[in-house]
């Protein structure tokens, strides 16, 4: 049964409209709960594939580590390619904004400038910060067929960032760099080989130094 209200309306009118009013607040916050369970998820995969690679990586594991049933986890990603996918787009991502954000601090620097400060950030990524940048997409040959174009166009983004103020500094007259992909395969085995070679264990003392000196060779393929 329902009543009136002294206006004459209908109590379960009112009723029904307080909860479409509340409606929208819950989906928010159920939207919100399932984010951060997905990024959880991401997070979980990310650390499995820098131990063991995607061979190494298998949803029973996420899933025990995210305290989530297995049929759970099918819920947010339909397989485990899928998650790879999500996780290998999450690392470049990260990867790119924290060099846009270096980028942005160095403001309108020259390009010797800029390039030193990108590649800063970008060893201090892979050898402090996060260095399962480094690991994860050092496994590509034991990866399926199915990522190898995708990761080359992660790749290919990356390369992109330096790869325009090299241009920029060649165009300047500020760079002298015959074949700017020679130098840029160069810049890349550098960067790649830091976290390989700059292990916290060997030179957690002076760390800043040695990514100093680093910068300082990467830069000597271009001025």
């Amino acid at each position: 049964m329902t009543g009136r209200g002294r206006d004459g309306s209908s109590g379960a009118v009112a009723a029904e409209s307080d909860s479409d009013s509340d409606s929208p607040v819950r989906s928010s916050r159920v939207a919100r709960r399932r984010d951060r369970r997905k990024t959880e998820i991401v997070r979980t995969a990310i650390g499995i594939l820098a131990v063991g690679g995607y061979q190494g990586m298998n949803l029973e594991d996420v899933a025990e580590q995210t305290d989530i049933a297995k049929a759970t986890l099918y819920h947010y990603f339909r397989s485990k390619d899928e998650l790879v996918a999500a996780a290998l787009e999450v690392l470049t991502e990260e990867v790119l904004t924290r060099l846009a954000q270096r980028a942005a601090e160095v403001g309108d620097g020259t390009a010797t400038v800029l390039l030193g400060a990108l590649v800063d950030e970008q060893v201090r990524i892979v050898t402090e910060t996060a260095p399962e940048v480094a690991t994860v997409f050092s496994w590509p040959r034991s990866w399926p067929q199915t990522f190898q174009e995708s990761m080359k166009e992660m790749r290919r983004r990356h390369d992109a960032v330096f790869r325009r103020v090299v241009e920029r500094g060649v165009t300047d007259g500020e760079f002298t760099c015959p074949d700017i992909d020679v130098a840029m395969q160069c810049l890349h085995g550098i960067l790649n080989q830091s976290s390989v070679w700059m292990r916290p264990d060997a030179h957690a003392d002076d760390m800043a130094d040695v990514r100093a000196a680093v910068v300082a060779c990467a830069l000597r393929l271009f001025v």
